[in-house]
């Protein structure tokens, strides 16, 4: 008879202590494995891109030169370069790297310096590298009358700069006369003295008619209204009649009428014989009516 193989001794299986210990320490290896590699890779990675990134910063692409900045919302009155202006003051007139994530904050604030501007409505930055800068501009109210000139201001009483305007165009605009401040601040700034804010609101309101009406300036005055004085406005009509206008828009007191209300009176008047032949007209006053 043939006898039977042996069979080999089997390996006593583990205690179920022993496989779990096993099992934790080969899940650490592994996981310290995996970390090791990860920091590598970010080594690796990090030192690659402090190499290249001047490269990649630099790349035609994405640097944005001036020529590649639009500029929307310019008015038709602003004759000034307000794009190569608000850059060269701000010394942002170079190659501007994309990958500054300061750079629409520092294009925002270049162009809201400039004194033609009111407003930065947005700033939108584009790859490959471009720019789009939309703003509001400030428009002209008045020309104050100052020693040796004429001031342009807006109707907040903002100073325009001046320079902008050639004579024909700055006489096309109401002229204030009675004020006997300078400007406080620069160009984009406001003038500082209450009589030129007034003006210019004033100024603002009667533009539309001015050339029409045939108007040469509007004077600041102060008349004694009881224990303090009060600015009353005139308008000069082109014959030398006074109009009285009374308290600049929204200053209005004691029942007197409103800014619409003064300047319909003043076009009424205006060109007509018995407003000529008067020396001084009260727009505060109701028109006399013509009874039966």
């Amino acid at each position: 008879m043939t006898a039977p193989p042996r069979r080999k001794p089997s390996l006593p299986e583990p205690a179920p202590e022993e496989r779990s210990i096993g099992s934790i320490l080969h899940a650490r290896r592994a996981g310290v494995g995996a970390i090791a590699v990860l920091l590598a890779v970010g080594l690796i990675g990090a030192l690659v891109w402090s190499r290249f990134a001047p490269q990649v910063g630099s790349a035609d692409d994405a640097v944005l030169h001036p020529d590649r900045i639009e500029l929307r919302g310019k008015a038709p009155w602003v004759r000034a370069d307000i794009r190569a202006e608000a850059l060269r003051n701000s010394s942002l007139d170079h190659g501007l790297p994309l990958t500054d994530p300061e750079l629409p904050n520092r294009l925002a604030r270049a162009f809201d310096m400039h004194p033609w501007v009111r407003r930065v409505v947005r700033v939108e930055l584009r790859h490959p590298a471009a720019a789009t800068v939309e703003v509001q501009c400030r428009e002209p109210a008045a020309m104050v009358s100052v020693a040796g000139g004429l001031l342009a201001v807006d109707a907040e009483g903002v100073v325009l700069p001046s320079a902008d305007f050639t004579p024909e165009v700055a006489a096309s605009y109401p002229r204030l006369a009675g004020i006997e401040s300078s400007p406080q601040g620069p160009e984009g700034a406001v003038w500082g003295d209450p009589a030129v804010e007034e003006g210019a609101a004033l100024a603002h309101v009667i533009q539309p008619e001015w050339r029409a009406l045939g108007l040469s300036e509007c004077r600041a005055g102060m008349v004694d209204a009881g224990d303090v004085e009060r600015r009353v406005w005139e308008f000069v009509g082109g014959d030398g009649t006074l109009y009285v206008f009374g308290a600049a828009p929204g200053r209005e007191e004691g029942g007197e009428a409103t800014a619409a209300v003064k300047v319909a009176r003043l076009k009424a008047l205006v060109g007509k014989p018995s407003a000529s032949a008067a020396a001084k007209i009260d727009l505060r006053d109701e028109p006399a009516t013509s009874g039966r």
